[in-house]
């Protein structure tokens, strides 16, 4: 057992941790396909792909992917900026401890048991850092996939049909990735919840888990994409 630590927080990150894994699965495993918004917006990458093939000027695509990769790149560098606000917090746990502790229902914590909390929360934003990051590059991938395009007088080519998909399936993988580093952050928000105690953190993670779930599978999510098969 590790000093500071109670079998309440343990239990409190175990369930930090099974939702994470659980909605990483909900949104990602086979079960997802078609009935999550991010799985819905596959077949539209396809098809803007398949209209960029049939097009002489391909800077609008090109356009599309720059706003994408820039979108990435702010999240990449806040990631890092929450890395140092998080180091920062490092180097000065006793003064913070000290704040923390004057408010109320905060559990009480040693320097040990607080450091590696901060430490944890390093992690999640150093993760999504790589995912952003990894993104970023996959999106610049995207974009030397369109600038090889078959011209659309070869668009109905296998060749050409074979490029569009993978094309397609680029830019799917960095908004999957670009995705998970999101993921990251919106529990990273529910991990805050630890420094309060362990039912504070049990409580913002399973309130963020209903949020994203609602963000998925709720209908003002998919009513949209719905309208045109239902008018």
């Amino acid at each position: 057992m590790i000093p500071g630590f109670s079998l309440l927080d343990y239990v409190a990150l175990a369930v930090f941790l099974a939702a994470w894994l659980t909605y990483h699965q909900l949104m990602e495993g086979s079960w997802s396909e078609r009935r999550t918004l991010n799985r819905r917006m596959d077949q539209f990458r396809l098809d803007w792909m398949n209209r960029m093939l049939a097009r002489d000027n391909r800077i609008v695509d090109a356009q599309i992917v720059a706003a994408l990769q820039n979108g990435t790149a702010f999240f990449a560098s806040t990631s890092l900026l929450a890395i140092g606000a998080s180091l920062a917090i490092l180097q000065s746990s006793e003064d913070v401890m000290k704040i923390f502790s004057d408010l109320p229902f905060v559990a009480p914590a040693n320097r040990m048991s607080w450091e590696l909390k901060t430490f944890g929360i390093t992690i999640i934003f150093a993760y999504a850092f790589f995912k952003f990051a990894w993104a970023y590059r996959l999106f610049n991938y995207t974009t030397i996939l369109l600038g090889s395009t078959p011209p659309p007088a070869e668009a109905q080519t296998p060749a050409a049909q074979r490029h569009v998909r993978k094309a397609a399936r680029m830019a799917t993988l960095a908004g999957r990735h670009f995705n998970r580093g999101q993921r990251a952050f919106f529990f990273a928000i529910g991990y805050l919840g630890w420094y309060v105690n362990g039912w504070a953190f049990m409580a913002a993670t399973f309130a963020l888990f209903l949020v994203m779930l609602n963000r998925q599978f709720g209908a003002d999510a998919h009513w949209v994409l719905d309208e045109e098969e239902t008018a």
